[in-house]
C-alpha cells in the first residue's frame, strides 16, 4: 500500500501488523473497512423501561452508510429499522438513537430477543459489518397461587404448594409460618429440630414428612426474582391430635345399633308383622301350585299363607 500526504511536514509513522510481518505507514494511511462496536451487547432492563441498544461505527469512509436493524426471536427474523424509519411492533416506541444506535421506550416482555444492526458503507473497501446484541427484559413476578392444607392429623404428610407464572427469570420461593421464613431443610436449623420437611426454592412446594403439633400456625409463600417480589395471602394450617379412642369406641357404638337393628327385625318376622294373614275370599281364586312354593291351606276356601321359609 502507498500513500500520499499533502502536509509533507506531518511525517508521522503508524504501524501496520500483517500476519508475521511488521509494516509501518506515514498517519492519515489506512485500509478502508467499515468497522461496528457496542458499548453493553448484553443489555438487561425491567419491564416498561426504556433501553438503548448501542451500536457504534468506529471506521468508515462512507458519509451516509445504510442502516438496518433486524429483531431475530423464535427463528425469525423481521426487521425493526429499514428504509429510514422504524417497522413492526416497534413503531412508535423507538427511535434512532445518534447515526446507527436503537432506543426502546417501554419495552415489554416480547421485547426479548436478539437484535441484529448491519451498515453498509459503498466508499469503503469492507463494505459490510454487523453486530449482534441480545436483549432481556426482566419482569416481576405476580401474586402467586398458594395451597396449605387446612387440618392435618398429627403424624401423618402435608404438602404445601405456590406457584407463579408470568415472572422473568424463573422466581425462587421462600416459605414463612407465623412471618418466620423456613429453610429448605428443618435440620439444619436447630430452631425448626421439632419439625420435619423439605423447601424446594425451585418448584415452591413444601412437605412435611410427618407434621407435629409445633408446625400450626399462618402460612404465606413469596415469589421473588431479580426484577422484584410478590406474595400470596397467608393461611392456617391446624395439626390435631387422632383420638383412636374416640375412633375405636365411634365404630363400636355403629356395629352395635346395625345388630340391634337386624334383632328388630328378625323378631317382627317372627311374630308375623309382615305377614298378610288374610285375603278377600271372593277376589282370590285357588291357583296353582307353583313348583317350590309350599301353602298353608285354612278351613275356609281361599284363605291361605306362606311359610316363614318362603317369606325369608
Amino acid at each position: 500500500y502507498f500513500c500520499f500526504l499533502l502536509d509533507p511536514l506531518r511525517l508521522f509513522a503508524r504501524r501496520c501488523v500483517v500476519s508475521d510481518f511488521t509494516f509501518f505507514f506515514p498517519s492519515g494511511c489506512f485500509i478502508g473497512a467499515v468497522n461496528l462496536k457496542s458499548s453493553n451487547r448484553n443489555p438487561v432492563v425491567q419491564e416498561f423501561e426504556s433501553v438503548e441498544l448501542s451500536c457504534i461505527i468506529t471506521d468508515s469512509q462512507t458519509n451516509d452508510p445504510r442502516i438496518e436493524w433486524k429483531k431475530i426471536q423464535d427463528d425469525q427474523t423481521t426487521y425493526v429499522f429499514f428504509d429510514n424509519k422504524i417497522q413492526g411492533d416497534l413503531a412508535g416506541r423507538a427511535e434512532l438513537l445518534g447515526k446507527t444506535s436503537l432506543k426502546i421506550w417501554n419495552v415489554t416482555r416480547t421485547d426479548s430477543a436478539l437484535y441484529r444492526c448491519e451498515v453498509v458503507a459503498r466508499n469503503d473497501r469492507k463494505e459490510i459489518d454487523e453486530i449482534v446484541i441480545e436483549l432481556t427484559v426482566q419482569v416481576k413476578p405476580v401474586t402467586p397461587v398458594c395451597r396449605v392444607p387446612k387440618a392435618v392429623p398429627v403424624g401423618k404428610t402435608a404438602t404445601l404448594h405456590c406457584q407463579e407464572s408470568e415472572g422473568y427469570p424463573r422466581p425462587h420461593y421462600s416459605w414463612y409460618r407465623n412471618d418466620v421464613p423456613l429453610p429448605t431443610d428443618s435440620r439444619a436449623n436447630p430452631r425448626f429440630r421439632n419439625s420435619s420437611f423439605l423447601l424446594n426454592s425451585e418448584t415452591g412446594t413444601l412437605v412435611f414428612s410427618a407434621v407435629h403439633k409445633e408446625d400450626s400456625g399462618q402460612y404465606y409463600c413469596i415469589a421473588s426474582n431479580d426484577a422484584g417480589s410478590a406474595r400470596c395471602e397467608e393461611q392456617e394450617m391446624e395439626v390435631y391430635d387422632l383420638n383412636i379412642g374416640g375412633i375405636i369406641g365411634g365404630v363400636l357404638v355403629v356395629l352395635a345399633v346395625l345388630a340391634l337393628i337386624t334383632l328388630g327385625i328378625c323378631c317382627a318376622y317372627r311374630r308375623g308383622y309382615f305377614i298378610n294373614n288374610k285375603q278377600d275370599g271372593e277376589s282370590y281364586k285357588n291357583p296353582g301350585k307353583p313348583d317350590g312354593v309350599n301353602y298353608i291351606r285354612t278351613d275356609e276356601e281361599g284363605d291361605f299363607r306362606h311359610k316363614s321359609s318362603f317369606v325369608i
